[in-house]
């Protein structure tokens, strides 16, 4: 189905999914799948924190408000870069879950 996807994810987006038919599943997956982020992608633009690019993932993830004061307050001084790198997979679960929703609702469209 997709590549890297977790089994709590896939029972999630089973769920989501159930009444839909199955070309309803496919253009599902095809929309959620250019949306949905990695999370060892997210790993790897946290990590960018800690070398002077503090706040990459929360820009990638549409937090914009918190990538600007993760940039400017250098990852609120490393500390928050810590933190988020431990919570990578959160961070990218609930983007994921957020475009999952969205891509729901085009498809109900």
């Amino acid at each position: 189905m997709l590549p890297g996807i977790e089994p709590e994810e896939k029972i999630w987006l089973d769920q989501l999914t159930s009444a839909y038919t199955q070309e309803k599943k496919d253009k599902f997956l095809m929309l959620y799948q250019s949306k949905r982020r990695d999370p060892q992608s997210i790993l790897i633009f946290t990590l960018l924190g800690l070398v002077g690019f503090a706040g990459v993932h929360r820009f990638v993830t549409d937090r914009i408000g918190l990538g600007i004061i993760y940039f400017f307050t250098c990852g609120i001084f490393f500390l928050g870069t810590l933190i988020d790198a431990i919570n990578y997979k959160r961070i990218a679960w609930d983007f994921n879950k957020r475009e999952a929703v969205k891509c729901s609702q085009m498809i109900d469209l």
